[in-house]
């Protein structure tokens, strides 16, 4: 008992004297940045003999000379310099200790918002609701999780996420889907192919090219096979590969044609690729919020979802009926 009572003490002793050794880190810190032991006083509120007994103490005891002077000023000696540059950040975020910690609080207090999406959502849909988001809401902590399909509605079981936001052709029975966006489909191939320069299309047009075309597993998948087997026109895959921007890609390297959204496609893609519209054959993409029927979103989700679907709550904040857009 003897024994833990004088480790106890000297642990004791040790923090007091680490304690001590911050006001002369913070004395040296400020005669080192503004060159004078009666400014660095005014800074910290101090006397200038107390500045100077706390440079003393701090060179007696790392047994160096730390300041000098040139001229009318006070510098760091070599090992000052070297001290400097040690010392600075660690004083300066002790003394902003107070003011990270409340606003850390504020964050903590203002929430967080957990979101699902795919590349092609993340990268096209997003960034001006982001944007807007984080103007109105910007201590709220934000996560966008980059998913796909089923890996994000398994998040949202999963209550990791608090919504999802994308596309969906059936609705399961335990989630809600609010489509918002909708997007034309397009046809894309490289500059120059047959279809690109073909006056009128029909869909068995499409028949003696590959397509390229996401994961079997994936909406836009699902999509073009039900709309051809639908017509009853033959059709060719060739090639599976995710995210559109890849897909884009290929398509303009003349390795297939494709089917994809309005939403993917900008100015400086119609530079390497043609885009036709197909209206007359698949349905409009919609794109929008997916939540977990039953569960009432938090204040951070609501704030979000009534950014882009302000029409979604009623005045007691209840949702009013979200539904598939088959």
């Amino acid at each position: 008992m003897q024994g833990s009572g004088s480790q106890t003490k000297r642990s004791g002793a040790l923090l007091a004297y680490k304690g001590d050794r911050l006001k002369p880190l913070r004395a040296f810190c400020q005669v080192a940045r503004l060159g004078s032991v009666s400014r660095a006083a005014e800074a910290l509120f101090l006397s200038q003999p107390a500045v100077t007994l706390q440079l003393q103490a701090l060179e007696r005891d790392l047994g160096v000379r730390l300041l000098e002077r040139s001229g009318r000023r006070l510098v760091p000696t070599r090992e000052g310099e070297a001290l400097y540059e040690l010392a600075r950040p660690l004083v300066e975020q002790f003394d902003g200790l107070t003011t990270a910690f409340r606003d850390q609080l504020r964050g903590m207090d203002a929430g967080e918002l957990q979101i699902a999406a795919g590349t092609a959502t993340i990268l096209h849909l997003l960034p001006p609701i982001i944007a807007a988001y984080r103007m109105a809401q910007p201590e709220v902590r934000l996560s966008l999780h980059n998913v796909t399909g089923e890996s994000g509605l398994d998040l949202l079981r999963r209550d990791a996420v608090d919504l999802a936001v994308g596309s969906m052709l059936d609705v399961p029975g335990d989630l809600e889907y609010a489509p918002v966006y909708r997007f034309d489909p397009m046809l894309i191939t490289p500059h120059g192919h047959p279809l690109a320069q073909k006056a009128e299309l029909a869909l068995e047009d499409l028949s003696p090219y590959g397509l390229i075309l996401p994961p079997r597993r994936l909406t836009t998948y699902r999509l073009v096979d039900m709309v051809f087997h639908q017509h009853r026109v033959p059709y060719t895959v060739a090639m599976e590969v995710g995210g559109w921007e890849v897909i884009k890609r290929y398509v303009a390297m003349g390795l297939g044609i494709s089917i994809v959204t309005a939403m993917c496609l900008d100015g400086a893609d119609l530079a390497h690729l043609t885009a036709r519209p197909l209206v007359r054959w698949f349905p409009r993409r919609s794109y929008g919020v997916v939540m977990r029927k039953g569960k009432q979103p938090s204040p951070q989700a609501r704030a979000f979802i009534e950014l882009i679907k302000p029409d979604l709550f009623d005045a007691d904040g209840a949702r009013r009926g979200a539904h598939s857009d088959r």
